[in-house]
């Protein structure tokens, strides 16, 4: 019997965790929050249930099932508040170091993983393009806006505007208008002419995404309930206020995404939720020595497997494809690897929903994919970095001085991307400015014609105390997921299908 271990416990995580046991092997779970669902699900605690959860979910039942089924599977441990803070490889092998316990509270207890086989469904976080203003207080990710909306019903602010590109726009202003607040536009950089043709371009094969149109459907009704307009091809362009946000500029922008001269109009608002896309979390595959993509993603073979012996990856480290692309790759991954054949059963039904989910993962990047021209509204003392406060004009300063567009060099010679967040914010950003779009190299972790990862190689994926560091054992005793975790260890909380929200343990 196979130790199967997974990262990450959204829709990619789940699917994988209950395709592995079904396949015969012994799972362990493990995910960084307190509950279930991921960033997709995230909900109300056990301890605070909503009576109506599922209001605020697309596929709400399809969470209870994966949660009924994983609570009562025999074979399954669920690890939540379990912190993967690194990942080392070792004779062919893997090994996790985790602490389990709140981020933030003392005397975690640490824990190391040796499985036989490894599945990453670590998900991605927001791109937020910089602008000036961006780091006022005030000023959020759509991410973020949209978990303090379903995980605390709470409103980030009375009149926010809503900005950037994708689909994620509308649930994000969706959830915000069911949270009280006035959404006072959503503001897609994406023109109407390029919107159509990443959309339109083989109509027919939107046909295999019937869902979605009922998704868009219940969005668009919400906005035309409370009269909030739409407005392709504007982008917020700058933030103003006086130790916080009370308005905003927005202007036009051409097909490139640069400001249109003279369209520019100031716009109130006490809040602003952000996002231009995705960006994977890929430290503990470059840890694993995954390849890479071209684009920055987790390449995978047809049964989701990446370059690393032992290990798969799944969801939108693989590809930023939603839901539905996330829960069949989960099931392909975990089916093989836990030894299943990927060709059969539940797993061959996956397959086809994968092929169909990823045509709609191109079409999203065809339609909202970032433009070049951005970098028009930025100025000089436009802040880059907003952990270090590192302004653009010091960036290019650097460039100038040093004559060097490497991202290490220019990172520790200006401070950008060396903050608490690591980069995760500005990282990507960063390189594109010394690098530009068509960039690309050769390093490790990456493939020939592929970008360095640079801004994504964080030994320590997560902040560890000196102290936590110093109590590990200086010979660590390695347990894997067959040894089943010790009873002193946390527990996961699922909601039940029946009752959405309520306690089950």
């Amino acid at each position: 019997m196979r130790d199967v271990v997974v990262v990450g416990a959204g829709p990619a995580g789940l699917a994988a965790a209950r395709a592995a046991a079904s396949a015969g092997a012994l799972v362990t779970l493990l995910d960084a929050a307190d509950g279930l669902g991921g960033q997709y699900w995230r909900h109300l605690p056990a301890e605070r249930p909503a009576g109506r959860e599922g209001l605020l979910h697309h596929k709400w039942a399809t969470f209870g099932e994966l949660s009924d089924v994983l609570r009562e599977h025999p074979a399954v441990t669920v690890l939540p508040s379990a912190q993967v803070w690194s990942l080392e490889r070792h004779d062919g092998g893997i090994r996790l170091n985790i602490l389990v316990g709140e981020p933030d509270g003392a005397g975690r207890q640490a824990l190391v993983l040796e499985p036989d086989a490894l599945v990453l469904a670590t998900g991605a976080h927001d791109r937020t393009l910089p602008f000036p203003g961006w780091q006022l207080p005030g000023v959020y990710s759509a991410g973020a806006a949209q978990a303090l909306a379903k995980g605390e019903r709470v409103a980030v602010g009375r009149r926010v505007v809503v900005a950037g590109a994708g689909p994620f726009l509308l649930p994000v202003a969706s959830s915000l208008l069911q949270t009280g607040a006035t959404v006072v536009g959503v503001h897609e950089a994406g023109r109407i002419g390029s919107l159509a043709r990443g959309w339109l371009n083989r109509p027919w094969e939107l046909a295999g995404a019937a869902g979605k149109a009922g998704e868009l459907a219940g969005y668009v009704g919400d906005l035309l309930r409370h009269r909030v307009r739409w407005r392709p091809g504007e982008a917020v362009v700058a933030a103003h206020g006086d130790g916080q946000v009370d308005a905003v500029t927005v202007a036009r922008l051409d097909e490139r995404w640069a400001p249109v001269a003279g369209t520019e109009r100031r716009v109130e608002a006490d809040a602003v939720c952000v996002s231009h896309g995705f960006t994977p979390r890929l430290e503990l595959a470059i840890a694993a020595g995954c390849d890479l993509s071209s684009s920055r993603f987790v390449l995978v073979d047809d049964t989701q497997a990446t370059s690393v012996r032992g290990v798969w990856a799944a969801g939108e480290i693989t590809g930023i494809g939603g839901a539905d692309a996330a829960l069949a790759e989960g099931t392909v991954a975990g089916t093989a690897a836990a030894g299943g054949n990927a060709g059969t059963g539940t797993a061959r039904a996956a397959l086809r929903a994968r092929s169909r989910a990823r045509g709609f993962a191109a079409r999203i990047e065809a339609a909202h994919g970032i433009r070049p021209g951005w970098t028009g509204w930025l100025r000089d003392d436009t802040v880059v970095c907003r952990c270090e406060e590192t302004t653009y004009g010091r960036v290019r300063e650097v460039v100038e001085l040093t004559g060097s567009h490497e991202a290490r060099s220019v990172k520790l010679t200006s401070r950008a991307g060396l903050g608490p967040c690591q980069a995760r914010m500005c990282g990507r950003t960063l390189q594109e400015l010394l690098d530009g779009p068509g960039a690309r190299g050769r390093a490790a972790g990456g493939v020939e014609g592929g970008p360095a990862p640079t801004v994504d190689r964080r030994p320590f994926v997560v902040p560890v105390r000196l102290g936590e560091l110093a109590a590990l054992p200086a010979t660590s005793t390695s347990r894997t997921a067959t040894s089943r975790t010790a009873s002193a260890l946390p527990t996961a909380s699922f909601p039940s299908a029946s009752q959405p929200g309520g306690d089950r343990t």
